[in-house]
């Protein structure tokens, strides 16, 4: 059993987010982006890549165009080649292109500042574009990945079977003015402690005090 101490969620959250705010006070955006479109684009070629390799192919992608009137003036194909190392190009590179006509057709060039309007375009899903909302525009949100739906479990904070349900649960949990940082603190901490890989729940700062036997 686990120790009184962290014998609720509401504990385990608290816990979280003391030392999360304490290892991270800052909360830079790991993709590098100069405004609400161009973090989009990176956020779409963030589906199944790394930042890294994101940060490593916008630089010609947004010397190319970096505005959705320039980008939807671009061939798909072309698009498609310099974005090839993030993987699937095709739908991304057809994606970008398409979300960026309509950008400029429906929404006078620029991106909508809100979730249904974010969600309607093409390559555009709930997390996507709670990224772009938290993130650009400042609205409170939870983007919820696979890691952070795999971090909650194994802090004890959701035992939801998917990504969605996680994000409500994690919501309930946490003060609304801290859904914004608190998304990216759980990514860095992930990242450098708590691994997609597994934890062994003796050595990650928030692990191994959830951990019964570290408490014995």
């Amino acid at each position: 059993m686990r120790p009184k101490l962290f014998a609720t969620k509401a504990s385990r959250a608290a816990y979280v987010d003391r030392v999360l705010a304490e290892l991270y006070p800052e909360t830079p955006i790991p993709l590098d982006h100069r405004d609400a479109y161009t973090l989009l684009v990176a956020v779409v070629l963030s589906a199944q890549c790394t930042d890294k390799r994101v940060n490593l192919v916008t630089p010609e992608l947004f010397a190319m165009a970096d505005t959705p009137g320039r980008m939807s003036h671009i061939d798909v194909a072309e698009i498609q080649r310099v974005i090839r190392p993030c993987g699937l190009s095709p739908q991304k590179a057809r994606a970008i292109s398409g979300l960026s006509r309509i950008i400029v057709e429906k929404h006078g060039g620029f991106v909508p500042c809100s979730f249904d309007e974010l969600e309607k375009l093409p390559g555009v899903g709930h997390k996507t574009a709670s990224v772009v909302m938290c993130q650009a525009f400042g609205v409170p949100a939870f983007p919820v990945d696979t890691h952070i739906h795999r971090l909650a479990k194994r802090w004890g904070l959701s035992l939801a079977r998917n990504v969605q349900e996680t994000e409500a649960d994690l919501k309930a949990l946490f003060p609304k003015a801290s859904w914004n940082k608190l998304h990216l603190r759980m990514i860095y901490f992930g990242r450098e402690h708590c691994t997609a890989r597994g934890c062994d729940g003796h050595t990650c700062p928030i692990c191994s005090c959830f951990n019964p036997k570290r408490q014995s």
